[in-house]
């Protein structure tokens, strides 16, 4: 069964630094694709970053050069380091999961887990 559980969010100023982690469970990084959603109020849900099988990432435009996924495979945990961070960053950020390979990065969001989410509030 998989289990995920994120951490780490808060309420920072405009150009602050958070890091989120996420606790995997029932999940193999090796095998499978990881990644960070977020959704704002009032707007859609979408994929920040990912980390598929090979340790290889992907990055949003709106957040490249400013956030980026890691993993550490002894501890079964997911982060997203997050710096100069924006008030459009505001967000409910969750972590989310695919077993097996990750699809092609123009499938819409194809994560069939995802954690409760960790709120980050980013004032001007």
């Amino acid at each position: 069964q998989v289990q995920l559980v994120e951490s780490g969010g808060g309420s920072v100023q405009a150009g602050g630094t958070l890091r989120l982690s996420c606790l995997a469970s029932g999940i193999q990084y090796t095998r499978d694709c990881m990644a960070w959603t977020r959704q704002a109020p009032g707007k859609e849900r979408e994929e920040v970053a990912r980390l598929d099988s090979n340790g290889n990432t992907t990055i949003a435009d709106s957040v490249k050069g400013r956030f980026s996924i890691s993993r550490d495979n002894a501890k079964n945990t997911l982060y997203l380091e997050m710096t100069g961070l924006k008030p459009e960053d505001t967000a409910m950020y969750y972590c989310s999961a695919r077993l097996g390979a990750c699809p092609p990065v123009h499938w819409s969001l194809p994560y069939v887990y995802s954690g409760q989410g960790t709120q980050v509030t980013v004032s001007s």
